[in-house]
C-alpha cells in the first residue's frame, strides 16, 4: 500500500535574495535605500563639518532679526523694522501674485492664439504663428527686460499730465494714468456694509456654478440648450447691484490725481510688476497655444463634421464638442507650463521686482550670511508651491478625463 505525502518545502537560503525573482526586487530596493541614506548622512555630516570649520552653525534664528531694508511693493503691511521672516512672506506673496495673474492671462492668450492658429483666414493664422514662434524662441529674460524698457522709456513722466495743454492725458475718463513710474488705477474703498455686498457677490458665483451644472444635466437629458450666457450674467449682476444699492453704496473708488511731482491716491502698479506679468504671460501663452492646437488636432475631424451636420454653429461646436475633448490632451502639458511660469518669476530680480528670490534669496541672504538656510527655505517654498499647483491641476484633470464604464 502506497501513501502520498506532500513534497518537503525548500528551506530559505541567502542566495535566494539575489537569484530568486520572488526576493530580488525587495533586495534591490533595500540596498538602494541603504545607499541613499548613507549618501544623505554623508552630505549632512560633511555640511556640518564645513560649517564648523567656518565658525558657523545651522539655525533659522535670523528670521526673527530686524530686516532693515525696504520693499517697494507689498501686499501686506511692512517696514524696514519688520523681521526677515516678514520680508520673506512679502516676497512670497509678490511671487504668488505674479504667478496667479500670469497663469490667468497666459491661459487666455494661449487658448485664443491656439484656436486662431487653426483659422481658415490666412492672415490670422500667420499672425498667430508669428507670435508663437517669436515668443517661444527668444529667452524670457530678454522679454522681461524689453517690456520693462518699453514701459519706462515710451511712457510720459508724471509732469507731462500737468496743465490744460498737457502733453499726456489719463485714460478712461481721467481714471487711469500710465507713466514711466508705473500705472495708477482706481482702488476700491470699503465702507460699512461692504461685507454684505461681498457675500452676495460670492453667492452669485456659487449660483452661476449651480446653474451651469443644472443646464448641463438638462441638456444631456432633453437636448434643450438654455441661453447660459444671459442667465449667468443676470445671476452675477442683478443680486450684486441690488445689494450694492440697498446697502447705500458701501464700496467706492479712490481715483489717482496729480499732486505735486507725482500721482497720489489710487493703486500704484509698478512697471516692474507689469513688465514681469506681461512677459511671463505672453511667453508662456505661446507654449500653451501649441498645446491647445495639438489638443484640437487630436480630436477626430468627424466630430466637427457631425456637429455641423446637426446644424450646430462653428463657435458652439468649438465650445461644446471640440474643446471638452481636447482638454484631455491639453491639461497634462498645461500643468508643466504653469509650473514653469511660477519658477520663471524668480527672474524678477532683473527688473527690481521684490519677489521671494529678491528678498529671502537676495538681501536677507547677503545681510545675514545664512546662505544654506536661505537656499533651503527657498527650495522648500518653491517645491510646496509647485506641488500645490500640480495637485490642483491633477484634480481638475480627473474631472475631464474619460470615465471608464
Amino acid at each position: 500500500m502506497t501513501t502520498l505525502t506532500d513534497p518537503s518545502k525548500e528551506s530559505f537560503r541567502l542566495s535566494q535574495l539575489v537569484y530568486d525573482t520572488r526576493y530580488r526586487s525587495i533586495t534591490i530596493q533595500v540596498v538602494a535605500l541603504i545607499g541613499f541614506m548613507a549618501i544623505f548622512a554623508w552630505l549632512i555630516s560633511n555640511t556640518v563639518a564645513n560649517l564648523q570649520a567656518l565658525g558657523k552653525d545651522f539655525n533659522f534664528g535670523f528670521l526673527t532679526v530686524r530686516a532693515g531694508y525696504d520693499i517697494n511693493q507689498s501686499l501686506i503691511e511692512y517696514s524696514s523694522n519688520s523681521t526677515h521672516l516678514r520680508a520673506a512672506i512679502v516676497g512670497l506673496l509678490n511671487t504668488l501674485l505674479v504667478a496667479v495673474l500670469g497663469c490667468i492671462l497666459a491661459t487666455i492668450v494661449g487658448v485664443i492664439a491656439g484656436v486662431l492658429r487653426l483659422s481658415k483666414n490666412w492672415l490670422t493664422a500667420r499672425l498667430m504663428g508669428f507670435y508663437v514662434e517669436s515668443f517661444r524662441n527668444i529667452p524670457v529674460l530678454l522679454w522681461i527686460i524689453a517690456f520693462f524698457a518699453v514701459l519706462t522709456e515710451a511712457t510720459p513722466a508724471p509732469n507731462a499730465f500737468r496743465g490744460d495743454d498737457s502733453a499726456a492725458s489719463m485714460w478712461l475718463n481721467e481714471t487711469i494714468a500710465v507713466t514711466n513710474r508705473g500705472t495708477y488705477v482706481p482702488m476700491p474703498v470699503w465702507h460699512d456694509g461692504s461685507v454684505a455686498v461681498v457675500l452676495v457677490f460670492l453667492a452669485s458665483l456659487v449660483g452661476i456654478w449651480a446653474f451651469g451644472r443644472y443646464s448641463k444635466k438638462r441638456q444631456e437629458a432633453t437636448g434643450e440648450i438654455l441661453p447660459n450666457g444671459w442667465i449667468k450674467l443676470g445671476i452675477f449682476v442683478l443680486p450684486t447691484l441690488a445689494a450694492y444699492f440697498l446697502m447705500g453704496r458701501p464700496v467706492g473708488l479712490d481715483y489717482p490725481s496729480l499732486q505735486g511731482f507725482n500721482f497720489q491716491g489710487g493703486l500704484h502698479l509698478r512697471n516692474s510688476l507689469i513688465a514681469l506679468w506681461l512677459a511671463l504671460s505672453f511667453y508662456t501663452g505661446a507654449f500653451i497655444a501649441e498645446n491647445v492646437r495639438a489638443g484640437i488636432l487630436a480630436v477626430s475631424h468627424g466630430q466637427t463634421e457631425a456637429a455641423y451636420a446637426l446644424g450646430i454653429r462653428p463657435s458652439r461646436t468649438m465650445r461644446l464638442v471640440i474643446l471638452p475633448q481636447a482638454l484631455r490632451v491639453i491639461i497634462p502639458p498645461l500643468i508643466s507650463q504653469y509650473l514653469n511660469l511660477t519658477k520663471n518669476s524668480s527672474l524678477a530680480i532683473a527688473v527690481g521686482y521684490m519677489d521671494l528670490r529678491s528678498t529671502l534669496g537676495g538681501i536677507t541672504l547677503n545681510q545675514t550670511g545664512r546662505e544654506l538656510e536661505c537656499m533651503m527655505l527657498m527650495m522648500l517654498i518653491y517645491l510646496i508651491v509647485s506641488l500645490l499647483i500640480s495637485s490642483a491641476m491633477n484634480v481638475y484633470n480627473k474631472t475631464v478625463k474619460l470615465k471608464e464604464r
